[in-house]
């Protein structure tokens, strides 16, 4: 097949864009022509809170990135739209998250299909937003109506898709795969060497970027509980924060948690990923709500036990008591499961869990997925 991919890609970075371009690469290995067309302007600078969009790192030079799209120039979305229309992909595949995207991916998917061959698949990580925005729904319905079908990465927005009123287009759920571009697997020793950490103590790991939906005040006030308190283990807060740090640093110094933290609130570089996650004992995802997360596949890759908050599609890929805990999203429950994990040397033990469970998150299995659903017939 000739495929495209509509979505953030290099020179961009973070979790979309690795995605992405891992997806293209199993596209590649399935024996497909593909490409991704990336923005050239994804985010105007009151939707983007972190410090650049832009990525430092080399660009992959196995995959044809085409950087053309202006997500606030309807110039741009008309060109992109026309010039696929007259190349006739077999299938274009947008990654919708926001609906701010919803007028340039929406407008583009229009004109593609306009030529009667190009099939629009959508792959959607959100339909319903964690934060929500004036004109989100007229957004999001313009692009949803726009596709012959979609894939989900959780049961709730396959739900979603319903509620919505698109659940007469073919849909399929399934979850997200593996990232597994991070590396092998390395030591635990040789991880904390690198992050410079001493070996003595546990290290548990809240990582992504930091919004309020992802827990971190949460968490914070579990690691002031008094049984957490007396374990000798320590929180590293690794990734940007994307709002004000302020409160945040407020309830570390309410609880005085300064020297049972370390921060890395920076970007982490792709190359740093394995160090971050094969240091930790315990993957925290500690959310208020969410749909999926890209952070539970790279623990699952690096055969890392895990902790997730019962809500939205979190809960669908952690087996409890198998991989780790799924709790509710309070402050004492993630307390009772931290102590847990470590007052009963629960890691070994989910570990061999993870191991087993990983097997079932393949990149093929996304890639049929998304031809299977180019294949039915719109209606």
């Amino acid at each position: 097949m000739k495929v495209v991919i509509i979505g953030p890609a290099y020179p961009l970075r973070g979790g979309l864009a690795t995605y992405n371009e891992r997806l293209a690469r199993a596209f590649q290995e399935a024996g497909d022509e593909v490409r991704i067309v990336t923005f050239s302007l994804q985010y105007p600078n009151f939707l983007f809170p972190g410090q650049t969009q832009f990525s430092t790192e080399p660009g992959p030079s196995d995959i044809a990135i085409e950087v053309s799209l202006n997500s606030v120039n309807p110039l741009s979305w008309l060109a992109v739209g026309r010039r696929l229309r007259r190349e006739r992909p077999d299938v274009v595949i947008f990654r919708f998250w926001l609906p701010f995207m919803g007028a340039a991916l929406g407008t583009v998917a229009r004109l593609v299909r306009g030529n009667g061959h190009t099939r629009v698949v959508a792959i959607t990580d959100n339909v319903i937003p964690h934060e929500k925005r004036p004109g989100d729904g007229p957004l999001t319905r313009y692009f949803l109506s726009a596709c012959d079908g979609f894939v989900t990465m959780s049961r709730s927005v396959l739900e979603d898709l319903q509620r919505l009123g698109f659940g007469h287009k073919p849909a399929l759920y399934r979850p997200h795969p593996l990232y597994d571009n991070f590396g092998p697997i390395k030591p635990k020793e040789a991880a904390l060497a690198a992050l410079g950490l001493p070996a003595g103590a546990g290290y548990a790991l809240f990582f992504g970027f930091i919004r309020a939906y992802k827990g971190l005040d949460m968490l914070l006030e579990a690691w002031a509980d008094a049984r957490v308190a007396a374990l000798p283990i320590k929180l590293v807060i690794a990734g940007e924060f994307y709002e004000d740090a302020a409160p945040y640093e407020a309830l570390i110094k309410q609880y005085r948690l300064e020297d049972r933290i370390v921060r890395a609130t920076d970007f982490i570089p792709n190359e740093r990923v394995v160090d971050y996650f094969c240091a930790a004992d315990l993957v925290l995802q500690p959310y208020k709500n969410a749909t999926q997360s890209g952070v539970s596949q790279i623990a699952y890759h690096f055969e890392r036990p895990m902790l997730v908050t019962d809500v939205g599609g979190l809960a669908e890929l952690i087996p409890a008591g198998v991989v780790g805990y799924v709790v509710s999203p309070t402050p004492k429950a993630i307390a009772d499961a931290v102590v847990d994990f470590y007052a009963n040397q629960r890691e070994e033990v989910f570990a061999l869990g993870v191991r087993e469970q990983k097997k079932q998150f393949s990149w093929p299995v996304m890639v049929a997925a998304l031809k299977e659903v180019a294949k039915l017939p719109g209606h």
